[in-house]
């Protein structure tokens, strides 16, 4: 046996030289010192192409997207060449070995890590460790590929890193200058942190609304690996941070991913005390909110753990930090490229008890609840499916019949009927745990102090009706509907219900046609058909200057998969007829947006995806610099993302801003908005009083961070009084439930309109509220709007665009821009 092994090392230490001859090493490749400069993303993808052209048994590079500028999306599988030769059957017992595939598994031996790099594209040092680390994996560390397949994606967000580096080497001196202070060492606005429409990939694991992430996660969940890591960088004054993660954990984490996320930072440990590198642990990131790149991994059974170098946007090529440290480029490549070899090095040594375990994850015996039955708007559950599909999570449809359990609309125990249209999702599958993870409607906290929000049940998100039932619920397959329009060349118009999105989505196509459409403010009945407020009419004497209208219609109609219903006349049986002046027309809004230093880069890429990818409507984006020059005249809505804009509207803006308001503009300020116009002149938006009255000064200084937790809200959700006879809540019952981001609380609108709001007894449903927060929120504005001459001023406290997955509010936005204040007949 002794021979045999020394036979094994020999070989691979020969085959290892050899691959170390053929592969060029980065720096050899770059033609520059691995760094010494900022690699562009082309440059990198470049050199893995050399690595899989150089070692095409052992390297398998795959193109699995392209971002929203265009730029490709690679992974690169690396393992022996046996592994290789063998990788679909690698791939596919791993899925036998969870029950994701049929059948058992001919071998579960083989270890799967994921190294994910530069997700957020200024933390600049991943994508070069990634490069070090294929390279030195092939020619160093052979025999740890033998029974483990690595999987490289080198860089998550090209766009951003593009946007980072770019500007970093047309900025920074040479030599580079340590200085904090240096330009070089503060980004302008917006930063390279996000993609191209600013999102936060890193927040967007769970709801795929970028592209990025519908790329990565189709790949991911055909491999559903067992490790998987995000390489991150952190402030220029921490030094390292690793596995294991900060409390609190979600409960689904089992035992085993806890202990060997310590197996793991020991691993690290030893070489970190090696080279006498400061690192930490077990603070600050928590493994709470499912949309990681950590968290996300975790509840699909890998271990996910995060790595947060020192650096991030500030580091540049070499900083001098607060402890009189240089902190480099080349130190942080470094260690980067020192945890992903030892991730790789302890599961080769543990990979059967990764598979095993691995496998133990998804015996899902103990969940409480066994399936969430879920009831409302059609396009609501479609969009759902849509969610569920991108993550092959299985759902069906009930048969009539009533089903019991925990109703979250209430908050308590209840029942409520099923039908076919309804939708069921059970825990009867292998990725039972994300579902509850997903769509549980409180999950359980062990600690307040987190790294970001604490509710997002998808039912709440998606305005839907659910029960959480302890029985397991019988589903049948469920199938969408499409809807087939036919013209009718007698009907006087068409109306159309104003329930959803993609509702909206189809009232934007009809605009940009230059089709006139009008909307009711009160319920009406027409040709036997009953339409509440917002409904859409088309009427053919408003369009009599459009060819073939009725072909056009129909043919918009069925690509939205919208029900028409023929008019026969424009007299109503009840409800208003359609020349009432309770119906009325739509504007083709112009829209204007701010963006810009004192915007927040997040809250305004929320928006411009939303008008871009979403609604599909145009928008026109100011910079806040320009703001003094620009003809507000030529718009009739200003959006104001979240921000502080207290600097910029000063007295002369201010006065420009509200002259154009009272001559019939609009503007919708979020979130932080709010704060330019609460307490101002002119303005009734006021915040409420805190009375809370204590004198926090003698709290010991070890407990002020959790005694100030009583103040945090940390994205809870509220159910909220609406009312839904105001334009801007149009396709809303009585009812919201609001993801509350901060602990911000505005007073009821005196004189203008409260639409959605808290009452005397705020009730929360999910998440975490300090119960300082609490006390400020009785009679608190949600939503509103104050009239202020012939325009308007509209306020929404809770910001419906967040991160672009809660759903059900998305409509409240539309409506303020094309229903609230509709001035079109003045005009």
């Amino acid at each position: 046996m002794q021979k045999v092994y020394q036979f094994l090392f020999i070989t691979v230490f020969s085959f290892s030289i050899a691959q170390a001859q053929t592969i060029q090493s980065p720096s050899d490749f770059l033609g520059y010192e691995l760094g010494t400069q900022f690699s562009r993303h082309h440059q990198v993808v470049d050199y893995f192409k050399h690595v899989a052209n150089a070692a095409p048994n052992q390297v398998l590079l795959e193109k699995y997207g392209e971002t929203y500028e265009r730029r490709p999306l690679y992974l690169a599988y690396v393992s022996s060449e046996e592994n290789l030769r063998n990788l679909e059957t690698v791939r596919q017992n791993n899925l036998k070995n969870a029950g994701i595939l049929a059948g058992n598994p001919s071998s579960t031996d083989v270890a799967i890590v994921w190294l994910s790099y530069n997700v957020h594209g200024n933390e600049a040092s991943s994508i070069e460790a990634s490069m070090l680390t294929i390279y030195k994996l092939l020619t160093e560390k052979q025999a740890w590929l033998e029974n483990t397949v690595v999987i490289i994606d080198p860089c998550i967000n090209p766009d951003g890193r593009d946007r980072y580096a770019n500007w970093f080497n047309e900025t920074a001196s040479r030599p580079y200058d340590i200085d904090q202070q240096a330009s070089e060492h503060h980004e302008p606005w917006p930063g390279g942190r996000a993609n191209h429409y600013l999102f936060d990939l890193n927040r967007d694991w769970a709801w795929a609304s970028q592209i990025e992430s519908q790329s990565r996660i189709k790949v991911y969940n055909k491999w559903m690996p067992h490790i998987h890591v995000d390489f991150h960088e952190q402030g220029i004054n921490e030094p390292y941070y690793f596995a294991p993660a900060a409390e609190p954990y979600h409960e689904i984490i089992s035992d085993w991913q806890r202990d060997f996320q310590d197996q793991i930072g020991k691993n690290h440990a030893k070489y970190f005390d090696a080279n006498g590198w400061l690192f930490f642990t077990k603070e600050r990131f928590d493994l709470f909110y499912p949309s990681y790149g950590d968290t996300y991994p975790m509840f699909m059974g890998a271990i996910g753990m995060t790595y947060e170098q020192g650096g991030h946007g500030r580091g540049g090529l070499g900083v001098l930090n607060d402890e009189g440290i240089i902190l480099t480029l080349k130190d942080r490549i470094a260690h980067h490229t020192t945890t992903g070899l030892s991730t790789v090095e302890i599961s080769s040594k543990n990979a059967s008890q990764l598979n095993s375990e691995f496998k133990n994850f998804f015996n899902t015996t103990g969940l409480k609840y066994k399936s969430y039955v879920m009831k409302g708007d059609a396009d609501k559950i479609e969009t759902l499916k849509t969610l569920l599909d991108r993550h092959d999570i299985k759902y069906g449809s009930p048969s009539s019949g009533r089903v019991t359990g925990f109703k979250y609309d209430t908050n308590a125990s209840g029942s409520m009927s099923t039908s076919s249209n309804d939708l069921v999702v059970s825990t009867n599958q292998p990725k039972a745990k994300m579902i509850k993870a997903l769509f549980e409607p409180n999950g359980k906290l062990v600690d307040s102090l987190t790294y970001d929000i604490t509710a997002w049940s998808l039912p709440y998100a998606y305005g839907l009706e659910t029960i959480a039932s302890s029985n397991l619920v019988n589903a049948s397959s469920s199938i969408s509907k499409t809807v087939t329009n036919a013209a009718n060349a007698n009907a006087s118009g068409y109306v159309l219900r104003w329930d959803s999105m993609q509702d909206a989505q189809f009232l934007a196509d009809l605009l940009k046609q230059n089709i006139k459409v009008r909307f009711t403010e009160k319920p009406m009945t027409t040709s036997g058909n009953t339409f509440d407020r917002g409904s859409l009419i088309i009427v053919r004497g408003d369009n009599a200057e459009v060819d073939n209208l009725d072909e056009l219609l129909v043919k918009t109609a069925n690509a939205h998969n919208r029900q028409l219903y023929a008019a026969a006349s424009g007299y109503s049986s009840s409800g208003p007829d359609f020349g009432s002046p309770d119906i009325k027309l739509v504007n083709k809004q112009k829209i204007a947006m701010l963006s810009g230093e004192n915007t927040s880069s997040l809250s305004y890429g929320a928006l411009w995806h939303f008008f871009e990818q979403q609604l599909q409507y145009p928008v026109t984006s100011i910079n806040t610099e320009h703001f003094g020059r620009i003809d507000l005249d030529k718009y009739d809505v200003l959006i104001l993302p979240s921000g502080n804009y207290r600097g910029l509207l000063n007295e002369a803006h201010m006065t420009k801003l509200k002259t154009w308001v009272r001559a019939g503009g609009k503007v919708i300020a979020i979130d932080r908005a709010l704060g330019a116009f609460a307490g101002q002149e002119g303005f009734s938006l006021a915040f409420n009083q805190n009375e809370n009255g204590k004198d926090n000064s003698l709290i010991p200084y070890a407990y002020r961070e959790r005694e100030y937790a009583k103040q945090m809200i940390t994205g809870a959700v509220f159910k909220t009084n609406v009312d839904n006879t105001h334009p801007m809540a149009f396709g809303y019952s009585d009812t919201y439930f609001s993801l509350k981001l901060g602990s911000a609380s505005y007073s009821l609108l005196n004189g203008g309109y409260n639409v959605s709001y808290l009452g005397e007894k705020p009730l929360k449903v999910s998440g975490f509220a300090g119960s300082d927060a609490i006390k400020r929120l009785p009679n608190s504005l949600v939503f509103g709007e104050e009239r202020m001459g012939r325009g308007s001023m509209i306020y929404m406290v809770d910001n419906v665009m967040f991160r672009s997955f809660w759903e059900n509010g998305k409509l409240f936005l539309v409506n303020a821009i094309f229903f609230v204040n509709n001035n079109a007949f003045e005009l």
